[in-house]
């Protein structure tokens, strides 16, 4: 069967997918879009993976049909691979077949590095630096308001914002708990309380552009299509809830078109997204070439109260519920088609 492209997702979400009960994965759509492609979708987890078979769930003509078949040739990952032993499952699938956006948790401080150290990205990207009391000294010292967050972690998990107060305290935000405002030494202890030796960096806050008082962020899906160049499928904005710090939708945030909070900016919505798009594509490009098997990521963009453009991290497995949020039903399919369009092109090589 030449023409079967693998999905491999997690187990819940693979043994989800007869009751169609598979989270924030929308599966109709990867059938849709394979359909109109000539392609036959073989949904998969590494647990039922050997080393030259997967059983796992065929979908043609249709219906599912649970087959063990060969390893297949093109691979798409969307499976979240913690653990040791399923790092070295993924590891060694890779070996036998083009397993694309096989890595899909990005260390933070890495792509920091990875982006300052290129021309074309570095000025996108907010200063940062790792984990350390020293080094939570010397941000105090240097910036006004920074975040301190964990290098491996999503959804906003883990993350405190500590900003300079008027009169010379620290304020300190922590989850949706009330924030906490003391003096250096107190502040010091209760961040170093939190982190507990895990590995976290620190970066510099952008002053996020507001909507009705509340800082609001883009998620950009940036992806391989069918010609294996890097194009923005959708962008969708997200605003933090009441008196919180992360925009995440998961802690509370709101979806809301970009041209919307563009507009209330004043920002010349047309414009600011090109922009935008030119330099999620710079990052994507960038990063690509240092992890090559990177295809399909969310981007968190900020852009600051000035217009400046600011990249605040970037998640290798997006999620892409803000377009249905946003009844952006269009862009939210194409989030499907377009890595299956990327798929074919692998498989036609």
């Amino acid at each position: 069967m030449r023409n079967v492209i693998g999905i491999l997702l997690d187990h819940k979400t693979y043994v989800g997918i007869v009751q169609k009960q598979t989270g924030y994965e929308y599966i109709e759509h990867y059938n849709r879009a394979a359909k109109g492609l000539g392609l036959i979708p073989f949904y998969m987890c590494l647990q039922h993976v050997s080393d030259k078979s997967a059983l796992g769930l065929c979908y043609d003509n249709d219906r599912y049909t649970l087959k063990r078949l060969p390893i297949p040739k093109v691979i798409h990952n969307r499976a979240m691979t913690l653990s040791p032993y399923l790092q070295k499952k993924l590891q060694a699938l890779a070996k036998t077949s083009q397993v694309f956006n096989g890595q899909n948790r990005h260390d933070k401080l890495r792509v920091h590095k990875l982006l300052h150290a290129s021309k074309g990205s570095a000025s996108y990207i907010p200063q940062a630096m790792s984990y350390s009391r020293d080094h939570i000294m010397k941000a105090m010292n240097q910036f006004i308001s920074f975040y301190v967050k964990p290098t491996n972690s999503s959804v906003g998990k883990g993350v405190l914002k500590v900003t300079l107060m008027p009169d010379g305290l620290w304020e300190v935000c922590w989850s949706n708990k009330e924030p906490r405002v003391l003096e250096e030494q107190p502040a010091l202890d209760f961040i170093e309380a939190k982190v507990k030796g895990q590995p976290y960096l620190i970066q510099k806050a952008v002053p996020l552009a507001m909507y009705q008082g509340r800082p609001y962020d883009l998620r950009v899906s940036v992806q391989r299509g069918g010609t294996g160049e890097w194009g923005v499928t959708g962008i969708a904005g997200k605003v933090a809830a009441s008196g919180r710090h992360v925009t995440n939708l998961a802690k509370g945030g709101e979806a809301m078109r970009c041209e919307k909070l563009f507009l209330a900016n004043g920002f010349n919505p047309e414009l600011k997204r090109e922009q935008v798009e030119k330099a999620a594509l710079q990052i994507a490009e960038s990063l690509s070439k240092q992890i090559p098997a990177m295809s399909d990521v969310g981007m968190d963009i900020g852009i600051d109260q000035s217009g400046d453009i600011w990249l605040i991290e970037v998640n290798g497995r997006d999620q892409r519920y803000q377009y249905k949020h946003l009844n952006l039903n269009k862009t939210f399919y194409r989030t499907y088609e377009t890595p299956m369009r990327y798929a074919k092109y692998l498989l036609s090589k």
